[in-house]
């Protein structure tokens, strides 16, 4: 073999695993990242958000004792629970409300004491927000207003984070029995 060949040979074979060492160093870091992300769980007093890092979790997966994800161990999420969307429904209460019937709407509580409240109401969606009153960590007070100008003020007293019970009063008069969750 000449020396021509020689140089080629290893010169050859040294490349192969200069790329193989660079293709790991570029992956590396992409798939050790690529399974987290960032979200804002809600706000510290001054209004800044506050943020979560959790995994992104595989669909019909939980995380298991190591880390992995594996069936049967519930997802823990760091700083706080993930917001649920919660059925709302608002029984009437008195003569004006019965002639509507029941409403039925949806809460997304952001488990941060604060949550969205939007129902529909005679052909008109109000929209609102659900706040705890301070001090207490179960009541708390959901206001809506339509596009029409209806609105509606409800307190309400949440048993658990999923579920709970209160009145509502309407601009028109009508009064519910609210009930949020299942």
């Amino acid at each position: 073999m000449n020396t021509r060949n020689i140089a080629f040979t290893s010169l050859h074979s040294s490349v192969p695993a200069i790329s193989k060492r660079l293709l790991v160093s570029a992956l590396l870091p992409a798939a050790l990242l690529s399974g987290c992300y960032v979200m804002p769980i809600g706000s510290d007093p001054q209004g800044n958000p506050i943020f979560a890092y959790a995994p992104i979790p595989v669909p019909g997966s939980t995380v298991g004792p190591h880390g992995a994800f594996a069936p049967g161990v519930p997802v823990a999420t760091p700083g706080g629970g993930m917001p649920a969307v919660l059925q709302v429904r608002l029984y009437p209460a008195n003569d004006l409300a019965n002639q509507t019937g029941v409403l039925t709407g949806q809460v997304t509580n952001m488990m941060s004491g604060k949550g969205r409240f939007q129902f529909g109401y005679q052909g008109e969606m109000l929209i609102g927000e659900a706040t705890r009153v301070s001090g207490e960590a179960r009541k708390g007070i959901a206001s809506a207003y339509g596009g029409r100008g209806t609105f509606a003020r409800c307190e309400y007293q949440m048993s658990t984070p999923y579920m709970g019970a209160g009145t509502c009063t309407f601009s028109n008069g009508a009064e519910y029995q609210l009930h949020v969750g299942s």
